[in-house]
C-alpha cells in the first residue's frame, strides 16, 4: 500500500526555503518570482492501515507551523506553476531513510526491506514566468538531472491532476550473470574493451592482463576451480579498480626520465613517492620519536600525549563533484571521515576541514556543454560538505576557497578529518593491524547499489562527455553516524581484529587489501546486502556505495558482534573468511566467479609507467607597475578581490562548535569576522593540550615555478601554526597533489613539461621538509584533473595543498591576529624582498591591464635556515607571553596582513614601512615567505628585541586609539571601510 503525505506551512507562516529559492533564482539566473511556497512530500510504501498512516502524518507534521493531508493538501492561494523535484530510481534518499526509521519506531515493528519512504519537494511559484523558465530554475538551480527528476505543472494542470503515487523503483529482475571477456591478440580490440568498460586500463596493462591469463600455471589453477581460460567480468573489473590511478598511484610509482634544459641535468627517478615523499619522512624519522604510523594505513598517526595519538587525513573528491556537486562533495566528507575510522583499530572523529578550488561564481563566459556553472558547483559543494559532516555530529575547524577559470572543468574538493585513537586498544598498540587465518570477512553499514560503480576508474581519467552518472554517490551521514558509534563500541569490546574503509573500488579493494595481512581471502557475493535486485556480481564487487567498512572478526566473537550490531541498528554481513592461499577468490551462490593471484593483483602485475619530463623555465611577462602616490584605493580593491576577500557568508553555514572543543576559531577579532591564521582546538575535555590545524596553497605560483610554489606552501602551512603558538618541533604535514595529466601522449602533448613541474615540486618537498623536520604522514595524489567535456580541454594549474597539524602544550597561550591594545608596538619579523611574481597584486594589475596571465616576476623563495631561527624565536616569545598579537602575511603581503589585524580590532595603527623593503610596492605587496606581523606591549619591547637579536625584525609603528590604518603616507584606510569592502564581494553569494 502506498500513502502520499503532503506537508506545507500554514498560511501566514514565512517560508524561508521558498524565499531562498526566489533570491537564488534572481541572483544566479536573473529570473524573478512574485512568490514561492514549498511543501514536503512523503510516499510511504508499507503495510499500513489508514489509521496508522494518519498517525505517521501527525508525527511528521509540526502542527504549530505546518498542516498536512493524506493525498493532496489543498492550496487555497493562486499560483502560476507547481514544480516537483524527486529522486530517480536507485538514488539514495537520505530524508526518506530517516523517515523510514521514524516509521519503524512509530509502528514498533521491523519493516521489510521493501517497505520504504520516498520523498520529494514541491515548489508553488507565482509570477509571470514561462514553463521553460520554471524548468530552468529546476534543472539549473534546484536539481541535478543525473540523479533527480523535475516535473512542472501549471496551476490548472495541477488542480486537474490526481496526486502522483508512482514510486521510483529500480526495476531490474535479471538473474546474476557472469560474462567471460576474451582478450584477443589485437591492440585495437583490447583498447575498445578498456574504453567501453570504463576500465581506464592502458594498452600495456591490457597486454599484461592477457599475458597473465595465458600463463600455464594460471590456466592450471583456473581449470581446477572450473573457471574459464579468459577473465570473467568480475575479475577484469577487480583488476581495473585495483590498478586504477586512483588506487595504485601509478604516476607517483612510475619511472620518470627528467631533463633540465637550462642546466643540462638528467636524472632517472624510480618512483616520485619513494624517492622524495617517503624518503623525506623516513629520513626525518631518524631524528624524531613521535611518528606512530605513516603511509601504511588510511591516515597518518602521530603521538599526542600519554593517552592519545592524533590521526589526520585529507582527501580530494574532484570528478564526482563536477557531475553532482552536492552528492560528490558529500561523499568526499563522509568518505574521509571513514579514513581515520579505518586507521589502526579505529579512531574517534574530532573535527573536519574543507577547501575548494573553483571557477568564479561570477563567471560570465560560455560554459562547455556537460559542465555546470561554477556558482552552481560552489553552492552544491558547500551544501554537500556541510550536510555530510555536521549531520554526522562532527564540527568544522577551518576552510578555504581559491578561484580561477582553470577550475571550471574539474573543481578541486578537499575534505579532511582529524581524529584521536588511544595509545593502546585491548592491551596492544592501537596502530597495529593483524588478521589470522579463519577470521571472518565482514562488511557493515550501508547497502550496495549501482551508485559509485566505476568511481575509482572514472576519477583516473579526464572528465569526458560520456563519464558515467553512476560514478556519483550520495552519502548518508546519519547511517554513517550509527556505524561510527557502533564500531568504536565494538573496538573497545575487542569484537574485531582489523578494520578498513570501503572506499574506492568497494569490497574489491577492501577485501583484497585486508587479505594481504593473512595471505588470501575468500568471499561470497550472495551474502551482500543490496539496495535492490538486479545487481550483477561484478557490480556488487566494485560498487562504492557509501557508509561501509570492512572488518576481520574473530570466529569466537561473531555472536557478540552480531548482537551488538542488531542492538545499535547497524546491518552487518559475514561474507567469507581470510586465508593464506595467496588468492583473492570470489563466489556467487557457491560458484567461483573470480580467483586472482594476490601477487599479480597487488605487487608485480601492473606494468610500471615510463614517463619523460622536460623542464624549461616558462617565459611569463610582468605587468606594468604604475607609479602611485596613494595606495589606499589599491588596497581597498585587493581587499575586495575574489581571492582575498572574506568567505564568511558561506563559512558561517558550517558549524564549528559541535563538541565544544574549539579554542581559536575560524574567525577571530572583536567582531569574530576576520579569518584566523590557524585554528586551535582541544581534542580532550580534560586537557589543555591542543591541536593546531592550518594549510598552505597557491596554484598561481605554479605558473612560474613549481619548486618555489612547493616551498612557499609548505612554509605557509608551517608558519601559520607558528603564528598561533604551535610547537615547531611537533608539526606534521599532509601533501595533496592535484595535477593536470602529466603523462605525455597525443591528447597531452605538453605532458613532459607538466611531469617536470611535478618532479620539481616533489624535490622541493623533500628539500624543505627534511630541513624543517616536518614529516609528511599521509597524502593523496590526483593527476588526471582535466576536462574535455563540450569539446574543450580545460586543465587545472598544478596545485599542491599542504595541510599542517601541529600541537600546542597549553591552548591558553594561543595567540590571535588582531591588534589588542593602543600603544602596543608593531613589528615585522622576517625579510621582505622584491618577490611579486604571481602575487595577488601582480595578478590584480595584469587583469586590470587586460593581460590576465601577465603576472611574471620573482616568485617568493624560502631561506630555510633563517626561517627555522625565526620560528624558534617565535615559539619562545609565545611561551614567555611576549606577543599580544601575531599574524603571517600570505596572499596580499603586508598590506593585507596589516589591514586584517586592524579590522579584527576596535583600534587603528600608525605604520611606517619605509625601512621594510626597497620601494613601496615591495613593502606593501611582496609575498615573501617566513614573515610575521606582531604586536608587543611597550614593557616587553626590550625582552622581545633581545630574543630576536640577530634576526631580521623591523619596528614599524604602534597600535593607535583611532579608527584607521595609516601607512607612512602610502595609504590611509578607515577600519569600517576596509571591513565593508572585505565582506562585500561574496556577501550573500
Amino acid at each position: 500500500m502506498v500513502y502520499r503525505i503532503e506537508i506545507g506551512l500554514k498560511s501566514g507562516v514565512p517560508d524561508a526555503r521558498g524565499r531562498g529559492v526566489m533570491e537564488r533564482a534572481e541572483q544566479a539566473l536573473g529570473i524573478s518570482m512574485a512568490g514561492c511556497r514549498t511543501r514536503d512530500v512523503y510516499k510511504v510504501a508499507a503495510e499500513l492501515s489508514e489509521a496508522e498512516a494518519s498517525r505517521v502524518m501527525e508525527v511528521f507534521t509540526d502542527s504549530v507551523v505546518a498542516e498536512s493531508a493524506l493525498g493532496r493538501l489543498a492550496m487555497e492561494d493562486a499560483f502560476a506553476w507547481c514544480m516537483e523535484v524527486s529522486f530517480r530510481a536507485g538514488v539514495t534518499d537520505n530524508v526518506g531513510r530517516t523517515a523510514r526509521g521514524s516509521l519503524q519506531d512509530l509502528l514498533e515493528r521491523e519493516l521489510a526491506w521493501e517497505e520504504q519512504v520516498y520523498t520529494s519537494v514541491q515548489y508553488f511559484i507565482s509570477g509571470a514566468l514561462s514553463r521553460d523558465e520554471v524548468r530552468r530554475v529546476g534543472v539549473d538551480l534546484l536539481a541535478n538531472e543525473l540523479i533527480e527528476q523535475v516535473d512542472v505543472l501549471s496551476e490548472a494542470e495541477w488542480r486537474a491532476a490526481e496526486p502522483e503515487m508512482s514510486l521510483p523503483l529500480f526495476a531490474d529482475d535479471r538473474e546474476p550473470e557472469v560474462r567471460v571477456i576474451e582478450l584477443p591478440d589485437d591492440d585495437a580490440e583490447l583498447m575498445r574493451i578498456s574504453s567501453e568498460g570504463i576500465l581506464s586500463l592502458s594498452l600495456e596493462e591490457m597486454r599484461a592482463i592477457r599475458g597473465h591469463y595465458l600463463e600455464a600455471s594460471v590456466r592450471t589453477h583456473r581449470e581446477a576451480l572450473g573457471l574459464p581460460m579468459w577473465p570473467t567480468d568480475v575479475e577484469l573489473e577487480c583488476i581495473a579498480q585495483t590498478w586504477s590511478e586512483h588506487c595504485s598511484h601509478k604516476i607517483f610509482a612510475g619511472t620518470v626520465r627528467y631533463r633540465d634544459e637550462e642546466s643540462g641535468e638528467e636524472q632517472t627517478i624510480h618512483s616520485l613517492y619513494k624517492t622524495f615523499v617517503k624518503a623525506s619522512t623516513n629520513r626525518i624519522a631518524e631524528s624524531i620519536d613521535w611518528l606512530v604510523s605513516v603511509f601504511t594505513d588510511n591516515a597518518g598517526i602521530v603521538k599526542f600525549d600519554e593517552r592519545l595519538h592524533l590521526v589526520y587525513k585529507v582527501e580530494t573528491h574532484n570528478s564526482p563533484s563536477a557531475l553532482d556537486p552536492y552528492g560528490g562533495a558529500m561523499t568526499g566528507i563522509v568518505g574521509v571521515n571513514r579514513d581515520p575510522l579505518g586507521t589502526g583499530m579505529g579512531s574517534a572523529l574530532v573535527s573536519n576541514v574543507w577547501g575548494y578550488c573553483l571557477g568564479s561564481p561570477f563567471f560570465e563566459g560560455a560554459i562547455p556543454a556537460g559542465l555546470m556553472h561554477p556558482r552552481r558547483i560552489r553552492d552544491g559543494v558547500h551544501e554537500g560538505v556541510i550536510d555530510g559532516g555536521n549531520q554526522s555530529g562532527i564540527p568544522y575547524s577551518r576552510g578555504f576557497e581559491c578561484f580561477d577559470e582553470r577550475f571550471l572543468g574539474k573543481p578541486l574538493v578537499y575534505c579532511g578529518t582529524l581524529g584521536t585513537i588511544p595509545v593502546e586498544v585491548g592491551g596492544r598498540p592501537s596502530e597495529r593491524k593483524e588478521i589470522e587465518v579463519g577470521d571472518w570477512v565482514v562488511m557493515c553499514g550501508g547497502r550496495i547499489g549501482k551508485d559509485g560503480i566505476h568511481g575509482a576508474t572514472f576519477s583516473s581519467e579526464e572528465l569526458r562527455t560520456e563519464s558515467p552518472a553512476q560514478a556519483v554517490q550520495i552519502g548518508d551521514p546519519l547511517t554513517q553516524r550509527k556505524l561510527y558509534e557502533f564500531l568504536i563500541e565494538a573496538r573497545d569490546l575487542g569484537l574485531f581484529r582489523c578494520i578498513t574503509d570501503n572506499g574506492a573500488g568497494g569490497i574489491s579493494c577492501s577485501f583484497g587489501e585486508m587479505g594481504k595481512y593473512s595471505g588470501g581471502c575468500d568471499c561470497e557475493l550472495a551474502g551482500a546486502p543490496v539496495k535492490y535486485e538486479g545487481l550483477q556480481p561484478w557490480e556488487v564487487l566494485v560498487s562504492e556505495a557509501q557508509e561501509r567498512m570492512t572488518l576481520a572478526v574473530q570466529p569466537e566473537q561473531r555472536a557478540a558482534f552480531e548482537a551488538l550490531a542488531k542492538q545499535r541498528d547497524v546491518e552487518v554481513a559475514f561474507m567469507g573468511t581470510f586465508n593464506d592461499s595467496g588468492y583473492f577468490t570470489v563466489q556467487q551462490d557457491g560458484r567461483v566467479v573470480a580467483s586472482l593471484d594476490m601477487n599479480f593483483l597487488y605487487e608485480d602485475g601492473c606494468p610500471t609507467l615510463d614517463m619523460p619530463a622536460v623542464w624549461r623555465r616558462p617565459e611569463v611577462a610582468e605587468p606594468s607597475v604604475p607609479t602611485v602616490e596613494d595606495y589606499s584605493e589599491t588596497m581597498l580593491a585587493l581587499l575586495g578581490d575574489l581571492n582575498l576577500c572574506s568567505r564568511e557568508y558561506k563559512s558561517r553555514m558550517y558549524d564549528g562548535e559541535v563538541k565544544g572543543l574549539s579554542v581559536v576559531k575560524p574567525f577571530v577579532g572583536a567582531g569574530a569576522d576576520v579569518p584566523s591564521d590557524a585554528t586551535v582546538l582541544r581534542v580532550d575535555y580534560d586537557s589543555d593540550r591542543g591541536a593546531v590545524l592550518a594549510e598552505g596553497i597557491n596554484p598561481w605560483y605554479s605558473d612560474l615555478d613549481t619548486y618555489a610554489m612547493t616551498t612557499s606552501v609548505i612554509d605557509e602551512a608551517v608558519r601559520r601554526v607558528i603564528a598561533v603558538g604551535g610547537d615547531l618541533e611537533r608539526i606534521a604535514i599532509l601533501d595533496n597533489f592535484c595535477w593536470p595529466d602529466p603523462v605525455a601522449s597525443e591528447k597531452t602533448p605538453d605532458g613532459a613539461y607538466k611531469m617536470a613541474q611535478l618532479v620539481r615540486s616533489c624535490q622541493a618537498l623533500y628539500d624543505l621538509t627534511t630541513l624543517y623536520k616536518t614529516p609528511a604522514v599521509s597524502g593523496k595524489d590526483s593527476c588526471k584533473n582535466d576536462s574535455t567535456r563540450g569539446g574543450k580541454k580545460i586543465s587545472i594549474p598544478p596545485t599542491l595543498l599542504i595541510s599542517s597539524v601541529g600541537q600546542l602544550a597549553d591552548v591558553r597561550k594561543a595567540v590571535t591576529m588582531p591588534f589588542k591594545a593602543a600603544g602596543d608596538c608593531i613589528y615585522v619579523v622576517g625579510e621582505t624582498k622584491a618577490e611579486l611574481g604571481a602575487s595577488a597584486y601582480y595578478r590584480w594589475l595584469a587583469e586590470a591591464q587586460g593581460s590576465a596571465e601577465a603576472y611574471g616576476g620573482q616568485v617568493p623563495e624560502v631561506n630555510g635556515e633563517q626561517a627555522l631561527a625565526i620560528y624558534r624565536a617565535m615559539n619562545q616569545a609565545t611561551d614567555e607571553g611576549l606577543l599580544q598579537s601575531a599574524t603571517t602575511p600570505t596572499k596580499g603581503g603586508l598590506a593585507l596582513a596589516l589591514a586584517l589585524a586592524t579590522m579584527g580590532s576596535t583600534l587603528g595603527a600608525e605604520v611606517d614601512l619605509s625601512g621594510v623593503a626597497e620601494g613601496a610596492v615591495s613593502a606593501l605587496f611582496s609575498e615573501s615567505n617566513s614573515r610575521f606581523v606582531i604586536s608587543v606591549k611597550p614593557d616587553d619591547v626590550a625582552a622581545f628585541e633581545a630574543l630576536f637579536a640577530g634576526l631580521p625584525i623591523q619596528s614599524i609603528g604602534v597600535v593607535s586609539e583611532g579608527d584607521s590604518l595609516r601607512i607612512n603616507g602610502l595609504a590611509t584606510l578607515n577600519r569600517e571601510t576596509m571591513r565593508d569592502q572585505f565582506k562585500a564581494t561574496l556577501q550573500g553569494v
